[in-house]
C-alpha cells in the first residue's frame, strides 16, 4: 500500500461527532497530554539554550544539557513523567505533539515571519491529533485502517473506540480506494466536538470541469469584497458579518465582564461559576456564528468563480501589512480576505482550474487602456474615496475597482507568458 506521500490526490473533510461522557473524558486527556508534550518540549529547549550561555565549561551544566537532550525522545519523556504512561494515552497523540512542535521551528526558519515556538494555554478548546494505520494486508479503503467507518454513522478511533458520527460530505462512501492519513480530534469553545480527516487516493476525488474559455480578473477591496474582469462589471458586495453583530457581540462582553468580576470578588472558580460559564457559551455561539457565516459566504463565492472560469487571476495580498493601518483593520480583518484566496487555491487545483497571484503594485493607479499610472508627470495618485476617476492621458473614464481587476488580469496573462 502506498504511503500519504506518494499518493496523487489530496482531501480533506471535517466532521461533528457525538462522544459520550467518558469519551470526553478520553478526549480531553489526550488533548493535555498533547499540549503537555510540546510545552515540555519548548521548556527542555529554553533551558538548553540558556546552559549554553554559560561560559565555564562545568561538569554539571555539560550531564544536564545531555539529559535534557535526550528527553527529546518520546520514550524518554515518558519514563521521566510516569503520568504520560496511562493506558488511556494514544502513543500517536504523543508522536503528534512532538512532530508539530519540530514543525513549528522549521516553519519558523523559513518564514521568520511569526515568533518562536510559544507555550500553548490550557483553554476551553482542546484538540489532539492521531493517524490511521493499516496492517500489511489490508485494503486501502476507509473500513480497514486502526481508524475506520463502520457505517455512515459510526467510526472506531484509537483509545476512543465507537463513536457518533454526522456525515456531511458522502464522497468518502463513494470512492473505494481512499486511505485515511491525519485526524484531529477538536472541541470547540462552543462545546463542539469535530473530527477532521486528511485522505488520500490514486484516482481524483472529484471530476475536472468542463473548459469555459474565460478568464477574469479580480479585485478585492473594502467598500464591496470584489469585483470581476467581465463584460457585466459584476460587483459582489461586502457582508460585514461582524460588523452586523459588533453591537450584540459587545453588550454581551461587558455582561461577561461583569459576571467574570462577581465571581473573582466572591472568590468562586470560574469554571464552576454557572452564570459566567452560560455566558460565556453565549458569546462563543455569536463568533461561531460569524464564523460559519463568513466561511459559507467565501466557499459559494470561490465555487462560484471556479466553475465558471478557467482563469483567475487575484493581488497577492498581504492581510498583516494592512491590518497596520488602524482605520481599515476592522473591515480587512472583517472581509476574510487571506481565507477566500486560500479557498481559491485549493479549490483551483482540485477542479483543474488555472489560479494565479500577482503583485498588487499600481494596479489601481494604473490606466487599463493606455497603461498611465497615476501619481506621475505631475498627477496625483489616487486615494482611497476616489471611486472613479478620468485617465489624463487618453480621458478614458474608469471605475476604480473593474480597471484595477482589468490589470489584474493583464499581469497575470503576461506571468503566463513568461
Amino acid at each position: 500500500m502506498q504511503t500519504m506521500a506518494k499518493l496523487p490526490y489530496h482531501y480533506g473533510t471535517k466532521f461533528r461527532i457525538f462522544p459520550s461522557r467518558q469519551q470526553k473524558e478520553l478526549i480531553k486527556l489526550n488533548s493535555d497530554i498533547s499540549r503537555t508534550i510540546y510545552n515540555k518540549l519548548i521548556a527542555i529547549d529554553k533551558e538548553i539554550f540558556q546552559l549554553s550561555k554559560v561560559k565555564i565549561p562545568i561538569i554539571q551544566v555539560k550531564q544536564r544539557i545531555d539529559d535534557l537532550n535526550s528527553r527529546k525522545n518520546m520514550k524518554n519523556l515518558a519514563n521521566h513523567y510516569i503520568y504520560m504512561n496511562n493506558k488511556n494515552i494514544d502513543s500517536l497523540a504523543k508522536a503528534n505533539a512532538s512532530q508539530n512542535y519540530k514543525k513549528a521551528w522549521k516553519m519558523y526558519r523559513k518564514v521568520h515571519s511569526a515568533g518562536t515556538p510559544n507555550f500553548h494555554k490550557k483553554g476551553y478548546s482542546e484538540s489532539y491529533q492521531t493517524n490511521c494505520q493499516y496492517s500489511k494486508n489490508s485494503e486501502m479503503n476507509i473500513f480497514s485502517g486502526t481508524i475506520k467507518f463502520l457505517d455512515r454513522k459510526h467510526i472506531v478511533l484509537p483509545k476512543i473506540g465507537k463513536i457518533r458520527v454526522k456525515v456531511s460530505n458522502p464522497i468518502i462512501f463513494d470512492k473505494s480506494n481512499i486511505r485515511i492519513g491525519t485526524v484531529t480530534v477538536k472541541k470547540d469553545s462552543y462545546n463542539k466536538y469535530t473530527i477532521s480527516l486528511q485522505l488520500a487516493s490514486d484516482t481524483p476525488f472529484v471530476e475536472k470541469l468542463a473548459k469555459t474559455d474565460s478568464q477574469v480578473g479580480i479585485d478585492l477591496n473594502t467598500d464591496n469584497f470584489l469585483t470581476v474582469s467581465d463584460k457585466a462589471h459584476t460587483v459582489i458586495d461586502n457582508p460585514r458579518y461582524y460588523r452586523t453583530i459588533k453591537t450584540k457581540l459587545a453588550k454581551a462582553q461587558r455582561k461577561l465582564s461583569r459576571k467574570q468580576r462577581r465571581a473573582i470578588k466572591e472568590h468562586r472558580n470560574l469554571k464552576l461559576s454557572k452564570n459566567y460559564q452560560k455566558q460565556r457559551l453565549l458569546i462563543a455561539r455569536l463568533h461561531e456564528k460569524i464564523r460559519h457565516q463568513r466561511n459559507n459566504f467565501l466557499n459559494i463565492i470561490s465555487t462560484r468563480l471556479i466553475n465558471n472560469h478557467d482563469l483567475i487571476v487575484a493581488e497577492n495580498l498581504k492581510s498583516s501589512n494592512m491590518l497596520k493601518n488602524h482605520a481599515l483593520a476592522m473591515s480587512i480583518a472583517d472581509v476574510g480576505w487571506r481565507t477566500f484566496l486560500e479557498k481559491m487555491t485549493y479549490k483551483a487545483k482540485l477542479y483543474g482550474r488555472k489560479f494565479i497571484l500577482v503583485n498588487p503594485r499600481n494596479t489601481t493607479q494604473q490606466c487599463a487602456d493606455c497603461g498611465f499610472v497615476m501619481g506621475k508627470e505631475g498627477t496625483n495618485k489616487l486615494s482611497l474615496k476616489d471611486r472613479e476617476w478620468i485617465c489624463p492621458k487618453c480621458h478614458t473614464h474608469h471605475v476604480r475597482d473593474y480597471n484595477s481587476s482589468r490589470n489584474i488580469l493583464a499581469k497575470g496573462l503576461s506571468t503566463l507568458e513568461k
